[in-house]
């Protein structure tokens, strides 16, 4: 049985995952990946981050090949490099509107990746989410977060057009920060006129927080820190 996707995932063909280093974009990337092709779609993944080289979303190809998600990443032999070699096969796959298709991008500087297919992107059903994590020190505060959203915003040359209070402290995340990370997602939302999408939470806390206004999404925990692995 198909499982229901909720209608938020379902909204777009094509999203793009942004935000600062360490919020988490890429653990939300798979598992809205995941997600999607459990429940029948026709799904892919575009590795795009150029910053990061430890928490990556390649890490789990072998898993999407299972899974049947198509992925689009950087050459093999540049998996390990921090060099901006973009895959032909992006161009494609932004034509397609008969996958869904999830972008992971690297990092604040990483949006410049996103500015390159603007074109192509702004013509499509898209959606670019800010990925926002209020337990690092960058978007701790209201007007760090402001400025670190703007600034994408600027790099990419896309308007943001939702929130994910993705807030976490990885294996030490506590209710208590999701609720925190709620409470900043909701000022940002206010003063930058762009709604809250979901708040993300590990499955272990996900049915224990108090009703909020948005949809909670629980993930399971793909990426692993170089000496977990």
């Amino acid at each position: 049985m198909e499982n229901i996707l909720p209608a938020w995932m379902t909204a777009h063909h094509i999203t793009a995952i942004v935000g600062h280093m360490g919020g988490g974009k890429t653990e939300l990337a798979v598992n809205m990946a995941v997600a999607m092709a459990k429940a029948g779609e026709k799904t892919a993944v575009a590795d795009l981050d150029v910053v990061n080289p430890y928490f990556r979303s390649r890490e789990q190809r072998e898993m999407f090949r299972e899974l049947g998600i198509r992925f689009v990443a950087s050459a093999q032999a540049l998996v390990d490099a921090d060099v901006p070699s973009l895959p032909a096969e992006l161009n494609t796959l932004l034509q397609d509107m008969s996958y869904r298709s999830v972008l992971d991008i690297g990092g604040d500087s990483g949006a410049r990746v996103l500015a390159r297919y603007r074109h192509q992107i702004a013509a499509q059903d898209f959606a670019v989410w800010f990925v926002l994590n209020a337990r690092r020190p960058q978007t701790a505060t209201l007007e760090k977060a402001v400025w670190s959203l703007r600034k994408i915003e600027d790099e990419m040359g896309l308007p943001v057009t939702g929130i994910v209070n993705n807030t976490h402290l990885c294996n030490e995340t506590t209710a208590g920060d999701i609720l925190l990370g709620a409470g900043l997602a909701d000022e940002l939302a206010y003063v930058t006129n762009i709604p809250v999408i979901c708040h993300t939470a590990p499955r272990s806390l996900a049915d224990g927080l108090p009703e909020l206004a948005e949809p909670v999404f629980p993930i399971d925990i793909y990426m692993k820190k170089p000496w977990e692995r």
